[in-house]
């Protein structure tokens, strides 16, 4: 029996160490020997990663990331080079990028000084504030209106700490719930089981656009953060991060990235073929003409 507990502990062991080698390679190393590149997306974050009638990834945060992809085969010389799309949520996303399973992470994640710990981050290519989506006869106007009320946000985001935090340090009495995902949230909200759902307001913008009648539905709310969003990726990888990040630079001080902007928030966009009428901000337009990674808190 100590015998078999020895050999069991030596398995785990080599195995561990097996997953620590894997994780120690260089992304660019890796991609180059496994002909493969892992794309971590989110499956309903509309305009951004989402998943359309055909199965495929499409938004706003994919169009750019699909511009990376065209760079990593040029730079590692493999034009046959098979993309594997692999589906995150806030809650397993950072994860899925420290063990290696995902290779970068092109979602909607914030960009937070706490999180730089964990992964490193692109440069920013979305900026967004937290807002709420409410009924237009709700009687909520802004996150005072929001004491005794239930509220739903979504798991593991930026949104849920600040609700939190608020709830706590207001005594406001909130009844809060945490969705998995933007489809949870917004089902929450649409079937009244909450009369406002906070998250990002181009995200917020999204989920209304899915809903039965996007007119019943209005944006409300003093912003209580700005979100820099970044494609995640593992730390201490720098060849990984400037392949990344001179992609991104290329489309975001050229012209491209307005005509990229406008597919996907000026024009109408599938799968209801709504237009989200969200012009770019200053502040975004700042943070294309001098791309950085760095995060607002």
């Amino acid at each position: 029996m100590v015998r078999e507990k020895l050999l069991m502990l030596a398995v785990l062991a080599s195995a561990a160490h097996g997953v620590l080698a894997q994780d120690a390679t260089p992304t660019m190393t890796k991609i180059q020997t496994n002909g493969l590149i892992s794309i971590g997306h989110r499956e309903t974050s509309v305009p951004f990663s989402y998943v359309d009638s055909d199965n495929q990834v499409i938004g706003f945060s994919q169009d750019l990331c699909n511009k990376v992809i065209d760079a990593v085969k040029a730079k590692t010389k493999r034009s046959d080079l098979r993309i594997r799309f692999i589906p995150v949520t806030s809650q397993n996303r950072i994860s899925l990028v420290q063990n290696g399973t995902v290779d970068l992470e092109c979602g909607v994640t914030t960009n937070l000084a706490a999180r730089q710990n964990q992964v490193a981050f692109s440069d920013t290519f979305f900026v967004a504030t937290t807002r709420l989506l409410t009924r237009k006869d709700s009687g909520i106007k802004d996150f005072p209106d929001l004491a005794g009320k239930t509220v739903v946000t979504n798991q593991g985001t930026t949104s849920e700490r600040i609700l939190r935090k608020m709830n706590e340090e207001k005594k406001m009495n909130m009844q809060i719930i945490s969705a998995k995902d933007y489809g949870e949230g917004r089902l929450t909200l649409e079937t009244g089981r909450a009369v406002a759902y906070m998250m990002d307001d181009v995200l917020l913008a999204g989920a209304r656009s899915l809903t039965a009648k996007p007119a019943d539905w209005v944006l409300v709310g003093t912003p209580q953060s700005s979100e820099a969003y970044g494609f995640m990726l593992r730390k201490n990888d720098p060849e990984f991060k400037k392949v990344v990040d001179d992609a991104m630079q290329q489309v975001m001080k050229g012209k491209e990235i307005n005509t990229m902007y406008d597919k996907w928030f000026m024009k109408p966009v599938p799968p209801k073929n709504l237009t989200f009428d969200f012009p770019m901000s200053d502040s975004l337009k700042k943070v294309y003409a001098n791309p950085n990674d760095t995060a607002f808190e």
